[in-house]
């Protein structure tokens, strides 16, 4: 299996092209920014496990896996276990070709023609390309800003739904804080369906910076203003994800007692198609006439601070 590694002075990015177009490892100065990949999720080509994957062509669920578009109903895999719904799309569960790579560069894509048995993972053909680029900004600790742009393309005759995002982990400790600004948060059904869409709860505010550690959520915000901090004083790790405005939602997928955080900017609500197709407004939905493209970027610029100095006992 290849894997391509794009490196500046302080930091290194790892990608794995077969395992879903992921991302394995993102380091500076020897610290892990996103969740580790373990050795074992490599041979297994388990893309479950690793630090980051993209959203394409939608973000999240779909419910019952049935997609209702344009007056018509298509039927879509379960491609998540025994799952009731088809999650994430297409992307995160193919190999992608390498068509460029420098050494702080790359480029991949990802060709879906939607025959035989690939209609069940989406009915509609596209091309998909994801472009990483790592870059060392000025500064006086040790850093990098990692830039992620995923384009998508319709190669087909018909107009279809889509929708975008990326999924990072970061690791998580009792000692990383979360920041971000949001207006509203989705509350979810047993099955991670959103059903009310309320102010956000104080247990779920997250402006101010706010620890994780008790916290857990896998619920979508709306409102958000398109970036996100996590610091933790006990890693010395510093992290700040920009999104563009068409990354206009934020998913955070915090389990309980989990040892990670996925922290994911996404331009579609959950299950926004069906709930488009039902009347519900502002979901995010777009739609990708024959030969159009469409694309955004998410930039996370990571950091290893200096350690914060012990007082000094007064004498």
């Amino acid at each position: 299996m290849r894997l391509l590694e794009l490196a500046t002075n302080d930091a290194t990015v790892v990608i794995a092209p077969e395992i879903g177009g992921s991302i394995v490892s993102f380091d500076v100065a020897g610290r892990a920014m996103l969740r580790p990949t373990p050795q074992s999720a490599l041979d297994a080509r388990d893309v479950r496990d690793v630090g980051c994957y993209p959203l394409v062509p939608y973000s999240n669920r779909i419910r019952n896996a049935r997609l209702d578009f344009d007056g018509r109903r298509f039927d879509l895999a379960h491609n998540f276990g025994g799952h009731p719904h088809s999650i994430h799309g297409v992307g995160w569960q193919r190999a992608w070709t390498v068509a460029d790579a420098s050494h702080n560069a790359a480029r991949l894509v990802l060709s879906h023609d939607a025959s035989g048995s690939d209609a069940l993972a989406w009915p509609w053909p596209f091309e998909a390309v994801q472009a990483f680029h790592v870059a060392q900004p000025a500064s006086g600790h040790p850093s990098a800003v990692l830039a992620l742009t995923l384009a998508l393309r319709n190669t087909g005759t018909e107009a279809f739904p889509f929708g975008l995002g990326f999924h990072p982990f970061f690791p998580k400790s009792a000692a990383t804080r979360l920041a971000f600004h949001a207006e509203r948060v989705w509350k979810n059904d047993a099955t991670q369906l959103p059903h009310s869409l309320v102010a956000i709860p104080p247990d779920w505010h997250f402006d101010p910076a706010r620890p994780l550690d008790a916290i857990a959520l896998d619920n979508v915000f709306t409102g958000w203003r398109g970036s996100a901090t996590l610091d933790d004083d006990a890693r010395r790790t510093s992290i700040r994800i920009d999104a563009d405005r068409a990354l206009a939602f934020l998913v955070v997928y915090a389990p309980s007692g989990g040892d990670f955080v996925a922290v994911e900017p996404v331009t579609n609500e959950t299950d926004a198609f069906n709930r488009s197709a039902a009347g519900a407004h502002a979901t995010g939905m777009r739609i990708l006439a024959p030969g159009a493209a469409f694309s955004c970027t998410m930039r996370i610029a990571a950091a290893v601070v200096a350690a914060v100095a012990s007082p000094t006992p007064a004498r």
